[in-house]
């Protein structure tokens, strides 16, 4: 009998989650992608550096409109935002973002991180309250420190 790897490729990766009721469908705007989805969210997943694993092109998001829409924080609420859309997050969305990424990396064998464990992560932060924030005077030259020229 032959014996697992314990580091499949991307074609292994593939039939295991199609195996496990994940809907596999080629991903067109990125070459060699495939779109995974289960649970209302999905990811793209192409394969990863050298002959072994998978690597995620886009990170898991809510699906919307067959686009895989990504966590936006912007410090009072989160949204999902893709390409066309805007939308408010909602508890069911974050709960289908959790329990996709967790099924798929237990799937594929990926390292799973301590605080991503714990819930939904964002990809993005847009903090309304620091937008249009520049330094207002450069930072002056200390005594200690060389000029350029020396």
């Amino acid at each position: 009998m032959a014996r697992k790897s314990r580091n499949p490729n991307f074609d292994q990766i593939i039939a295991t989650l199609s195996a496990n009721s994940f809907a596999v469908a080629p991903f067109d705007a990125i070459e060699g992608g495939m779109l995974v989805s289960k649970h209302g969210a999905g990811a793209v997943l192409v394969p990863a550096a050298g002959e072994v694993g998978a690597a995620f092109a886009e990170g898991p998001g809510v699906l919307v409109n067959g686009e895989v829409a990504r966590l936006l924080d912007r410090g009072y609420q989160k949204f999902f935002k893709s390409s066309r859309f805007e939308l408010p997050a909602s508890a069911d969305g974050l709960h289908a973002i959790h329990a996709f990424s967790e099924e798929v990396k237990m799937l594929c064998g990926a390292i799973d991180l301590y605080n991503e464990a714990l819930g939904t992560t964002s990809d993005v932060h847009q903090y309304d309250r620091l937008q249009g924030r520049e330094p207002a005077e450069p930072t002056p030259v200390r005594p200690w420190q060389l000029p350029a020229g020396h």
